[in-house]
């Protein structure tokens, strides 16, 4: 694909360092943690495939290596601390204002809370043409005092210098807009939501796993074959409801000797767990801690259960991953998990913070096999026929092509 400029940018006040640009189109993502590029892969493999030049900026962290090399495009390394420091911050933002200068993207999409005020605000400054901003959670709806005061001044600012508000589910779009972070007409959710859906057919596929995965990770973890496994995957930490999970367990561990939990992603002293929780999790023989391994289809294969027992989510990939693989899934009723999980259908929702309401959903599923292969079944019928990662890669580029098209910059297709 290459750009034509069809008209002037009266309309948008903007003139950009590239609006002038002949050539392909430049695309830059601009994200907090380098873990953020696992949910790109998509994105990034169909802007290749249309030709355009993509780049990412990303601060330094233990997994950038190996991510950025599977993401496959050139990575720029700023530090940009989650939490906020002024003085970091700015001359982050002097990093960012420069690479954009050098790269003069035709689109900056920006993402998550940190790395998207920085990159909308990096972007204004140097007059990119299409700004985008990607809710993929709100932090600020379990914060309080001055932390959530800042949290939604950051989005509302976010939100105001972009051109467009993608958010990654129904529910976190309705959050976004009743919390006053962004005007309803400036917010889309791509297709049905998530960032870029869900592989049900060469990844997240069953089929594609012969039950010798299932027993070689057991056997790696210690768990027998027979054992009914109880599984979670994604950041263990206070905010995923990793309390109210070893709640649960405790209430369901001694009546059903079969069962064991299965914990896949790291910990993070950012917002660790409870000290006690902590040494549950570690001192229980039937509970076996994976640690971080984003080669998850394996662990899913392992698993009879899937739980999320989240406080925020803005969508709850993991759930939908989990369904992909035919697991039912017990989630809480939060928004994100609301639109993961059809309630009855594909999983049970319960309240959040509520351990009894826990361990009841999930001895629905221990008792019941006939229900959790139902629920599976469904999940992934629902999983293949809804999330495709290129139904929600093609909405998403119709929308940077209309940004685009606003600020007169064309897109035509390459012979």
């Amino acid at each position: 694909m290459v750009v034509s400029q069809s008209r002037s940018d009266e309309q948008t006040g903007k003139t950009s360092v590239c609006d002038s640009a002949q050539g392909h189109i430049r695309l830059l993502h601009v994200v907090t943690v380098p873990e953020t590029f696992i949910f790109l892969g998509p994105l990034v493999s169909c802007a290749k495939l249309k030709g355009w030049e993509v780049h990412a900026v990303c601060s330094p962290g233990d997994q950038l290596g190996e991510l950025a090399s599977r993401l496959g495009v050139p990575v720029h390394v700023v530090e940009m601390p989650r939490r906020i420091s002024p003085v970091q911050d700015l001359r982050a933002l002097g990093k960012l204002v420069r690479i954009m200068r050098s790269f003069r993207p035709h689109v900056v999409h920006a993402h998550t809370p940190k790395g998207g005020l920085l990159g909308t605000l990096a972007a204004f400054i140097a007059r990119v043409p299409a700004i985008i901003y990607h809710i993929h959670g709100l932090p600020l709806l379990t914060a309080k005092g001055t932390k959530r005061f800042l949290l939604r001044a950051s989005e509302r600012v976010s939100s105001r210098l972009a051109d467009l508000v993608l958010c990654v589910s129904p529910s976190c779009r309705e959050a976004a807009v009743a919390e006053g972070v962004c005007p309803s007409y400036k917010i889309k959710v791509p297709a049905n939501g998530s960032i870029c859906g869900v592989d049900a057919v060469n990844k997240f596929n069953p089929d594609l796993l012969s039950g010798g995965v299932r027993t070689e990770v057991r056997s790696r973890l210690g768990i027998p074959n027979d054992a009914l496994v109880i599984g979670y995957v994604g950041r263990v930490v206070r905010d995923k409801g990793i309390a109210e999970l070893v709640n649960a367990w405790r209430a369901l561990r001694d009546r059903y000797p079969e069962l064991h939990l299965m914990l896949v992603g790291p910990f993070e002293p950012q917002d660790p767990i409870p000290s006690d929780t902590d040494i549950m999790l570690r001192s229980d023989p039937r509970v076996h801690i994976v640690g971080c391994d984003w080669d998850t289809p394996g662990y899913y294969a392992a698993m009879d259960i899937f739980v999320l027992p989240s406080y925020r989510e803005g969508f709850g990939l993991a759930a939908l991953e989990a369904a992909a693989m035919s697991l039912p899934v017990v989630a809480t009723r939060i928004p994100g998990c609301v639109d993961a999980v059809v309630d009855g259908v594909t999983g049970v929702l319960v309240e959040p913070r509520d351990a009894d309401q826990l361990a009841d959903a999930l001895r629905i599923y221990i008792e019941d096999p006939k229900l959790r292969q139902e629920h599976g079944k469904a999940g992934r019928t629902r999983a293949l026929g809804e999330f495709q990662p290129e139904t929600i890669c093609q909405a998403t580029f119709g929308e940077y092509e209309r940004l685009l098209a606003r600020c007169g910059l064309v897109v035509l297709e390459s012979e």
